[in-house]
């Protein structure tokens, strides 16, 4: 049997629309902005320096890293983008059984059923809106459970689950010998006075870790660079240990420096995010669609008709994320990345475009 790929961002399949125009992919969830000039210039520069292997430590970016975040260096473990970090994570921990929010980010599962961990779920209800708000997951972690893992905020949904209860999961944690696995990689894009990181609490709880990644923030998923935060140095030494040495390109070193540099552009994707993730929950709520949570840089929403909606939409140009392969979903919900305004005006016209197709039928 043929693998499978089922995330976002597949535009080698098909390159071209029939008509010879590139397909807008709204499947993955990327900065609009684009790839800055200062990290292209970061790449240029460094290719001179491929003749070596890169440094094994990062030490360069993980000291600018460490200043950015204001934590100590040796809190950090950078890999091949966040989803390296969680294959490394899987096999560095080794754990038995895992609560998981359903739905969520379907490569935790993955990293951990490579080292035959049980997965456990705690279903997100569509009654409250897919939001983990209610303590009683706190109960849903046992004894027997070895590593809890919540995505904040939530991917597909971008709905946040509260400081007050992630505190409330980690002392469960430490009760019951669990790791916390918090992925915050979408934390950038929510607004100010909703956004908040568990970082502080690092050198508190050794059992906290914390998934960031450069992708998504600053345009560059071919770059592949990704990190996570810990407290505890017998994980890092762990992660280390569970992988090859050069795992993070010269390239992607010197890209994430540069990054960490890019503030103004970083103000500037928020302030569009902002307006954009506005502009498009109320054009599909005008719609018909029911929006979901949508704090991040993507929105999450149900629209039954059309039943062949990603089909219609790909006639049209337009890749959109299908979540009826999440665990608890259906056909019928849909996750669309936040672009710009032009952009975002033509998928809400092919939007109208299909549901005026579907009721001609």
């Amino acid at each position: 049997m043929m693998y499978k790929y089922e995330h976002g961002g597949d535009i080698y399949t098909e390159k071209l629309t029939k008509d010879g125009r590139p397909f807008v992919d709204y499947s993955a969830n990327i900065n609009p902005l684009g790839l800055p000039l200062g990290i292209k210039q970061a790449v240029q520069q460094a290719l001179k320096l491929c003749i070596n292997y890169p440094d094994p430590f990062c030490r360069e970016l993980a000291e600018v890293t460490a200043s950015y975040l204001q934590l100590p260096q040796d809190y950090i473990f950078f890999g091949n983008g966040a989803a390296d970090v969680l294959f490394r994570l899987a096999l560095a921990l080794k754990p038995g059984r895992a609560l998981l929010l359903a739905p969520t980010f379907a490569d935790y599962e993955k990293a951990l059923r490579t080292v035959d961990c049980k997965i456990s779920y705690y279903n997100l209800q569509e009654a409250r809106d897919f939001a983990a708000d209610n303590n009683d997951i706190v109960d849903a972690i046992t004894p027997d459970t070895d590593l809890v893992v919540i995505c904040n905020p939530n991917n597909p949904t971008g709905q946040l689950t509260s400081r007050e209860l992630l505190v409330q999961i980690l002392d469960k944690c430490r009760l019951v010998g669990a790791h916390l696995l918090i992925d915050e990689c979408f934390m950038d894009f929510v607004s100010e006075e909703k956004a908040f990181s568990m970082r502080d609490l690092l050198a508190t709880y050794p059992e906290l870790v914390i998934l960031k990644a450069f992708t998504k923030t600053f345009a560059m998923p071919g770059i592949r660079l990704g990190y996570c935060l810990s407290g505890s140095s017998e994980l890092i030494t762990a992660l280390h240990q569970s992988g090859q040495d050069w795992n993070v390109s010269i390239l992607a070193q010197e890209a994430g420096k540069a990054a960490l540099k890019e503030h103004e552009y970083l103000a500037k994707s928020f302030k569009l995010i902002e307006q954009e993730r506005s502009y498009l929950r109320n054009r599909l709520a005008a719609l018909g669609a029911k929006v979901y949570g949508s704090e991040a840089n993507y929105i999450f929403f149900y629209l039954p008709q059309p039943e062949n909606l990603p089909e219609l939409l790909h006639e049209r140009g337009y890749l959109i994320r299908s979540c009826a392969n999440y665990q608890n979903l259906q056909a019928g919900y849909y996750r669309i990345a936040v672009k710009t305004r032009v952009q975002n005006r033509g998928l809400i016209k092919a939007l109208k475009e299909a549901i005026k197709t579907c009721a001609l039928y």
